[in-house]
């Protein structure tokens, strides 16, 4: 099955995970109402930006996946919405590469849902009042199901939650304005569906091939066939921070 972009509406109705308590995109929407300019890191395919309206005249995405970077140009092109290839590693490590190609002080509101950040470089491309909104993934996501595959669960080294990002927002010069979290669950309804994802978001399980997996994934079709169902939990938290004056 072909996989592009950020797009998993292919598993509607086999992985059903449960909403956030906030709304991430009326939250940024909300914001958009007073800015003149946005930047929207780690866009995926584009599908949550193109959804928003009205745009501010000047919005801009960018994207590390060199595969996303078609797809979302194609999504966002007719929109007026540019988007740059961009790289960045990790939340923590910032190569040269990775800089947010922006100048100093030029960006009213910064958006990011899933995406790595560097701190300290969304703090530099913001102007004085300006705001950053994220929804993170944090670490120990969908652990169960590592654990019904007999793979490692994914390092927990990194310590990603709403502690650790308000920590490097506050020590860049960021003011807090509203943090959130929340420990939902989600549920696989075949072991088709659970193929699939591990297909799209390799990371979770590095090595996974339906040929070394599937032993295990047998047993976990019995599993589903027997419950109707699979349980994992997911971690998310959403931060809202403001450039002071």
């Amino acid at each position: 099955m072909p996989f592009e972009g950020w797009d998993f509406s292919f598993l509607q109705g086999r992985l059903v995970e449960a909403p956030t308590p906030w709304d991430y995109a009326k939250i940024v929407g909300e914001q958009l109402q007073s800015s003149d300019s946005l930047v929207d890191i780690g866009t995926g395919g584009g599908e949550l930006l193109s959804s928003l309206h009205p745009l501010p005249p000047r919005t801009v995405a960018t994207e590390g996946y060199r595969p996303n970077v078609a797809v979302a140009r194609r999504r966002l092109g007719p929109l007026g919405v540019d988007v740059v290839q961009t790289y960045c590693d990790d939340n923590t490590r910032l190569p040269q590469r990775g800089a947010l190609p922006f100048r100093d002080d030029s960006i009213g509101l910064v958006a990011d849902r899933h995406e790595s950040f560097i701190a300290k470089e969304v703090f530099r491309v913001l102007r004085p009042s300006g705001r950053f909104v994220t929804q993170q993934v944090g670490d120990s996501n969908f652990p169960e199901l590592n654990r019904a595959l007999g793979a490692d669960e994914p390092p927990t080294s990194a310590r990603w939650n709403l502690a650790a990002a308000s920590e490097q927002l506050e020590a860049a010069g960021f003011t807090i304005a509203d943090s959130r979290q929340a420990r939902l669950e989600a549920r696989f309804h075949d072991v088709g569906a659970v193929v699939s994802y591990l297909r799209a978001v390799p990371w979770q399980v590095p090595d996974f091939s339906v040929e070394g997996y599937r032993h295990r994934l047998l047993r976990l079709d019995a599993v589903i066939r027997r419950d109707g169902s699979f349980r994992v939990t997911f971690p998310r938290f959403l931060v809202q921070a403001v450039k002071p004056h």
